[in-house]
C-alpha cells in the first residue's frame, strides 16, 4: 500500500475523490499506525480509539521495541485512551484495529467496557473475537461489546502478509 492511498484513506477521500465512511476514515488511522509498526520492525498492527467522533489514542505494537509482551496495539491504545478521558471505563467509545485481537487484548477491551470494536483482517492463529472464540460476545462477561470484523480486512491482511513475507525471505537468505 502507497503513501498516496494511506493519504486518501485518513483525509476521508477514497479512490477516484469518492468519500470514505466515517468507519473506514477511522481503520485508516489504524493502518497508518499499523505502517508506524512496520517501519519499526514491529508485527504491523494499528489501533485507534474514538470518543464522540474524536480520536482519543493511536498506537501500534511496541512488543519488540519495548521487549514487553504486552505491548500490543491495542493495550498501549486502551492506556492512552483512558488517561485521555481520566477514567478506566471507556464506555461510548469505539476501536479500530487492523487485526482481529487476541486474548489479553480481548480482556482488556471487556474490562475497558468498550462499546464497539471493529476490525480488520482475521486472526486464525490467535483471534479471540470470532476465529478460535469470540471473548468478545461472552454472556458470561459483564460487559459484551458490539463487534463488527472484515473492515477493510484486505488492505489490513496485505499489510500483515507483506511483513511475514519479508521475514520469511530475510530468514533465508541468510541461510544461504
Amino acid at each position: 500500500m502507497g503513501a498516496m492511498r494511506l493519504d486518501m484513506v485518513t483525509s476521508g477521500a477514497g479512490q477516484y475523490g469518492v468519500m470514505l465512511d466515517p468507519h473506514e476514515r477511522y481503520m485508516g488511522y489504524a493502518i497508518r499506525e499499523a505502517a508506524r509498526a512496520m517501519e519499526n520492525g514491529e508485527v504491523p498492527v494499528g489501533c485507534v480509539i474514538v470518543h464522540e467522533g474524536q480520536i482519543l489514542a493511536k498506537a501500534h505494537n511496541q512488543r519488540e521495541t519495548l521487549q514487553d509482551p504486552t505491548a500490543h496495539a491495542e493495550v498501549i491504545a486502551i492506556t492512552a485512551a483512558a488517561a485521555a478521558l481520566g477514567s478506566w471505563r471507556l464506555e461510548n467509545t469505539q476501536m479500530y484495529v487492523t487485526l482481529e485481537p487476541c486474548p489479553m487484548c480481548a480482556g482488556a477491551i471487556i474490562m475497558s467496557r468498550i462499546k464497539t470494536v471493529y476490525f480488520g483482517a482475521t486472526d486464525p492463529k490467535g483471534g479471540c473475537c470470532g476465529s478460535l472464540m469470540n471473548l468478545l460476545t461472552d454472556e458470561r462477561f459483564n460487559h459484551q461489546p458490539e463487534l463488527q470484523g472484515g473492515l477493510m480486512a484486505e488492505t489490513c491482511g496485505e499489510m500483515l502478509s507483506t511483513f511475514f513475507r519479508e521475514i520469511r525471505a530475510g530468514i533465508r537468505a541468510r541461510q544461504n
